[in-house]
C-alpha cells in the first residue's frame, strides 16, 4: 500500500515580494510567482540551516503555488556609493557608483504547498511548520527588505491531501482581497510531475524554471519542469 501523501500549506502575502532566478549585474528581476528555491530558502532560514548545509531533503519535496492575488510589477531604481560604498560585509569598496534596477511584486498574495509522500517527508513537513512558527532566523519574501505581512503557516497547516487538492481546498485570503477567478478557476503553477486535476479550462503551459536548488552556498540550481494551468477550487 502506498504511503499517505501530506501537504504543508503556506500563505505568502506581503506589501512587496521578489522571486528571482536569473538576475544579472544591475538588473534584479522577479518571477510572477514564488520560486521553489525561494520558498525552500525561507524554510531553511526558519530551520536555522547555514547556506552550506545539505538541502537534499528539502529539495525532494514537491512544490506548487496558487495565485490568489497576482499583484503589480514595480521597479525601484537604486544607486550605491559616491567615492565609496559599504558592502553587506561592512567592507568599504572604493570606486564608481553602482546603478541597479530592482523589480518586485507589490501587494501580491500566493498560497504555496510543499508535498511529501512518505513518513520521513511527513516528519520533515512538521519540522518546517514548527520552525516557521518559531523561526531561527528572520523570514522574508525573496529579499531581506520584504517581510511577510502575516504568519506563513495557514491554520490548516499540514493536510492529508496531495499538492493540487490541498491547494484547491485551501481557504482564500480574508476580506475578499483576492483576484476575481477566471471562470471560477485560479492559476496554479506546479511541479510537472504533480497529480493534476482533470477539470481545467484547457489552457495549459509547460514551462521550465531554473529554481530547483542543489546548493545554496554555491548558488547552484537545476531546471525544474513546471506546468501552469487554471483550476477550480473545492469547498473545504
Amino acid at each position: 500500500m502506498p504511503e499517505p501523501v501530506h501537504t504543508l500549506l503556506l500563505r505568502l502575502d506581503g506589501p512587496m515580494q521578489a522571486w528571482g532566478t536569473d538576475s544579472k549585474f544591475g538588473i534584479r528581476e522577479t518571477r510572477t510567482t514564488p520560486t521553489k528555491s525561494g520558498v525552500l530558502g525561507v524554510a531553511a532560514a526558519a530551520l536555522g540551516r547555514p547556506r552550506e548545509a545539505d538541502i537534499s531533503d528539502l529539495a525532494a519535496l514537491r512544490f506548487g503555488v496558487r495565485v490568489d492575488r497576482a499583484g503589480r510589477l514595480r521597479r525601484d531604481f537604486h544607486t550605491a556609493g559616491r567615492e565609496g560604498f559599504y558592502r553587506a560585509s561592512g567592507k568599504v569598496e572604493r570606486g564608481d557608483v553602482i546603478v541597479s534596477d530592482r523589480y518586485y511584486l507589490a501587494d501580491a498574495c500566493f498560497t504555496a504547498g510543499l508535498e511529501a509522500s512518505d513518513a520521513d517527508g511527513h516528519d520533515l513537513l512538521g519540522y518546517i511548520r514548527d520552525a516557521l512558527l518559531r523561526p531561527k532566523w528572520p523570514l522574508f519574501l525573496g529579499r531581506k527588505a520584504f517581510p511577510p505581512a502575516h504568519p506563513l503557516v495557514l491554520v490548516e497547516s499540514i493536510v492529508p491531501f496531495p499538492l493540487v487538492v490541498a491547494l484547491q481546498r485551501a481557504r482564500l485570503p480574508l476580506n475578499e482581497r483576492h483576484d476575481t477567478p477566471r471562470d471560477g478557476r485560479y492559476r496554479f503553477v506546479l511541479d510537472a510531475d504533480a497529480a493534476l486535476p482533470e477539470t481545467t479550462d484547457g489552457v495549459r503551459e509547460d514551462l521550465v524554471a531554473a529554481d530547483d536548488p542543489l546548493d545554496f552556498g554555491t548558488r547552484r540550481f537545476k531546471p525544474r519542469p513546471v506546468v501552469s494551468l487554471y483550476v477550480p477550487l473545492i469547498d473545504a
